[in-house]
């Protein structure tokens, strides 16, 4: 992955730990609504986030080649000082989790379990359903981690058209609700009363799925319940930013469209975009006008 200069050339060199930024990485833009729930939740931590756009999606890829893409990005974001990885991608938790958590020093944060303990604990009748994309609901990594809870049914779908309407900025079309319909309806039949929304792009769609699965189903969103999880791991290990100045926030991206990624990012940020530092990765050059201010 290719670099536009050191840590401390990029102004991400930090006197303490408690003062580097947390690194989310997606395979695009989907993690772009956990960085938005950490930023909610912890508004005094400084982001470093990076979009994996050249090879997103990662849905359909083999899981050893999302493996290498993801452990690239990591490799880059320690290496730029981050105290804690914070992996928001589902279907490259599944691929690499674990090789991360052996890898790193720092903390690592994943999608998958934080939204199993919350559905664990949320269902009444012991019936979940999952949608994720076709890489993420293949790998059966839900499947393992509701494993400890076997009094639990698990009912998957893959969803691999909800990708391309979100990126779209579709989240009300007809179409969009009837491509729901077919996706989540056999999960309603099946009496779920919980849903996993299992992508991070999924929050984005959380009216359409909640108008047809109903009001009755308790959806569970990765990007909340990972924040939750940042938050407590934070606090935890004695990490969290106690520094009075401003945090910063850089979004970068390995893809080749600048203009592509900033749109995306205004509709997953809304108007916190204005606010955006965006910085050059070796391969997308960001128009100042898109900066943050000091």
């Amino acid at each position: 992955m290719r670099r536009a200069g050191s840590a401390q050339e990029r102004g991400l060199g930090c006197c303490s730990v408690s003062d580097a930024p947390i690194g989310i990485f997606d395979s695009g833009v989907g993690g772009l609504t956990v960085a938005r729930s950490v930023r909610d939740q912890l508004p005094n931590e400084s982001i470093l986030y990076v979009g994996d756009t050249a090879h997103s999606p990662y849905g359909p890829r083999p899981l050893a080649e999302v493996r290498r893409f993801a452990l690239d990005v990591l490799d880059d974001l320690v290496a730029q000082d981050v105290k804690m990885l914070v992996i928001a991608c589902n279907t490259a938790s599944a691929a690499m989790l674990r090789d991360a958590r052996e890898r790193y020093d720092v903390p690592v944060i994943e999608v998958i379990q934080p939204a199993v303990r919350t559905a664990v604990s949320t269902t009444r009748n012991n019936k979940v359903g999952v949608i994720g994309t076709a890489g993420t609901i293949a790998s059966r990594a839900y499947d393992d981690a509701f494993a400890a809870a076997p009094h639990l049914e698990l009912f998957s779908q893959a969803c691999p058209e909800f990708v391309e309407h979100v990126e779209a900025g579709d989240t009300t079309s007809r179409e969009l609700v009837a491509l729901a319909e077919g996706y989540l309806r056999p999960l309603v039949d099946q009496g779920i009363d919980t849903l996993v929304l299992g992508c991070t792009h999924y929050p984005l769609l959380k009216g359409a799925i909640s108008y047809v699965v109903g009001e009755g189903v308790r959806l569970v969103s990765s990007d909340t319940e990972t924040a939750n999880d940042v938050y407590r791991t934070l606090v935890r290990t004695g990490i969290e930013r106690t520094s009075p100045a401003r945090p910063t926030y850089r979004y970068e991206a390995t893809g080749g469209s600048a203009q592509e990624f900033i749109r995306l990012a205004e509709h997953f940020l809304g108007p916190e975009v204005s606010s955006v530092e965006l910085v050059e990765t070796g391969v997308i050059p960001i128009p100042p006008t898109l900066r943050r201010n000091p």
